[in-house]
């Protein structure tokens, strides 16, 4: 009976999806690339909202000079925490290219 128990408490806590908010962890100006990280615990099934996170890379891109950014690759998912063998919370890193040439408009100082 405990067994069952113990079975059925993992199986709904890792049913458990969680929306985690994605943050700039690395920027290479000279290659145009951008890296957002967000944190996963175990026996979680953590995501990003993908929108929130192609806007917070385009910002940074655009603080470089770019247009815009792309997504592109995989996930890369590192383990940050261990006991044992046994991993307890991971990194995954999004990447994004950094693309096009930001055109910002002269501020007008009373001349033209």
């Amino acid at each position: 009976m405990n067994k069952f128990l113990l079975a059925a408490a993992v199986l709904s806590l890792s049913a458990c999806t969680i929306t985690r908010q994605a943050e700039v962890s690395n920027v290479d100006a000279n290659s145009g690339v951008v890296r957002l990280s967000y944190g996963q615990a175990i026996l979680q099934s953590a995501r990003t909202d993908d929108y929130l996170a192609n806007g917070t890379a385009t910002k940074q891109c655009q603080q470089l000079g770019y247009a815009t950014a792309v997504s592109y690759g995989q996930p890369i998912v590192t383990c940050t925490t261990t006991s044992g063998s046994l991993c307890l919370n991971n990194s995954v890193t999004i990447q994004y290219q950094c693309r096009g040439i930001a055109i910002t408009q002269p501020k007008y100082n009373g001349y033209w």
